[in-house]
C-alpha cells in the first residue's frame, strides 16, 4: 500500500467522510466503499475518516477500527486519509491512531477537548498528546470551538506551532477565523515555521480562506467536486471564475451548514447522488420534515438550473 503523510506543505480538498448506516444504526460498508469512490470520483486531494461530521463519537472502538481499516484498503493509498482520533482518552487515542498509521494514515486530527481554558493548558494538552503518539505520527491541530467550547488565540495558535513540532497542519474552523489565518501566514513571513492550514466549516468563506493563505479545505459538503473547482481556479490564479462557481452552491453550502441539522441534509444529498444506500444519521440525530425535504428539492433544482446556465454539471 503506498504511504502519503501529512507535511507543513500538504495542499488541497480533503473531503471528510461521511459514516454510512443501514436504516436500522448499523454500519453499512458497503456504502462506505461506495462513498469513497464517490469522493475520489469528484477529485478529492485527500480523504478524513472518523471527522466530527463523521458521526465518529457514535461509534464504538471496534467500529471506528472497522471504518478506518475498511475506508484505508478502499483508497488504496491513491490520495492521503487523515483520521480523527479525538477523545477524552490519550490510551485510546493512541490506539487507534497508531493502528491507522500502520494500516495506511496520513496523519491524525486532533480536538483540544472541552474544559481548556488557558492558553498553557492548550498547549500542554497538544504537547502531551504529540508525546503519546511519538515524533513520526503527523498531527492536525483542529480548532472548532462551536463544538469543542475550546477558543484558541492566535497567539496560543502560534505557540502550538513553535512548540509541537508534529502539528503539521492546522484546520480553522473558528467564527470568525479568517484573521487567524492571516496571522499564521504573517507568523510564517517573520520566521515561524509554516504549517499546512486549512478551512472547514462545510466550504463557508472557502474563497476567502483561500485569498487570505489558506492551502486548501477540510469538509464534508456533499458536492465536493465544487471544493476541487474553486481551489483549483484560485491555484491557477482564476479567482473571479471560482468565485462565480462557488456563488452557485453558496445557497445550498448556507442551508448545509446548520449546526446540529447539517448533517442529515448532507447524508440525504448523498443518498441523492448514490453515493450511500441510506441517509440515516445514528441516534441521536436530526431526521427531515417534509417542509426541509421541500426546501431541499428547491435548492437542488435552482442549483442544476444554475450550473446549466453555466454550461456545467456535478461529476
Amino acid at each position: 500500500m503506498t504511504s502519503h503523510r501529512l507535511t507543513a506543505d500538504t495542499r488541497g480538498v480533503f473531503v471528510i467522510s461521511a459514516t454510512p448506516f443501514h436504516d436500522d444504526g448499523s454500519l453499512d460498508l458497503s456504502s462506505l466503499d461506495g462513498a469513497l469512490d464517490f469522493y475520489l470520483h469528484a477529485g478529492v486531494h485527500g480523504i478524513t475518516l472518523l471527522g466530527m461530521m463523521g458521526e465518529a463519537h457514535k461509534l464504538t472502538a471496534e467500529e471506528s477500527v472497522t471504518v478506518v481499516r475498511r475506508g484505508l484498503a478502499r483508497i488504496e493509498g491513491r490520495v492521503p486519509v487523515v483520521v480523527g482520533v479525538s477523545g477524552g482518552s490519550l490510551v485510546a487515542m493512541r490506539e487507534l491512531a497508531l493502528d491507522a498509521m500502520e494500516h495506511g494514515a496520513a496523519g491524525v486530527m486532533v480536538a483540544p477537548p472541552y474544559g481548556l481554558r488557558t492558553d498553557d493548558a492548550i498547549v500542554s494538552y497538544m504537547a502531551t498528546v504529540a508525546d503519546a503518539l511519538g515524533a513520526d505520527v503527523p498531527i492536525v491541530f483542529q480548532d472548532y470551538p462551536p463544538t469543542t467550547g475550546v477558543y484558541i488565540s492566535a497567539g496560543c495558535l502560534h505557540r502550538v506551532i513553535r512548540d509541537v513540532p508534529s502539528v503539521a497542519m492546522y484546520k480553522a474552523e473558528d467564527v470568525p477565523g479568517l484573521d487567524k489565518i492571516s496571522k499564521t501566514r504573517a507568523a510564517e513571513r517573520a520566521g515561524t515555521r509554516r504549517v499546512s492550514v486549512v478551512s472547514g466549516n462545510g466550504g463557508l468563506l472557502l474563497p476567502q480562506s483561500l485569498s487570505r493563505g489558506a492551502d486548501g479545505i477540510m469538509t464534508g459538503f456533499s458536492y465536493p467536486e465544487m471544493l476541487v473547482a474553486v481551489y483549483e481556479g484560485y491555484a491557477r490564479g482564476e479567482v473571479d471564475a471560482a468565485d462565480d462557481l462557488y456563488d452557485a452552491y453558496l445557497p445550498l453550502v448556507s442551508y448545509e451548514n446548520q449546526p446540529g441539522f447539517g448533517l442529515a441534509i448532507r447524508k440525504e444529498i448523498l443518498r441523492r447522488r448514490g453515493a450511500i444506500a441510506s441517509a440515516k444519521v445514528r441516534a441521536p440525530g436530526p431526521r427531515l420534515a417534509p417542509d426541509d425535504v421541500a426546501e431541499l428539492d428547491r435548492l437542488l433544482a435552482r442549483l442544476e438550473r444554475a450550473l446549466q446556465h453555466r454550461g456545467t454539471t456535478p461529476r
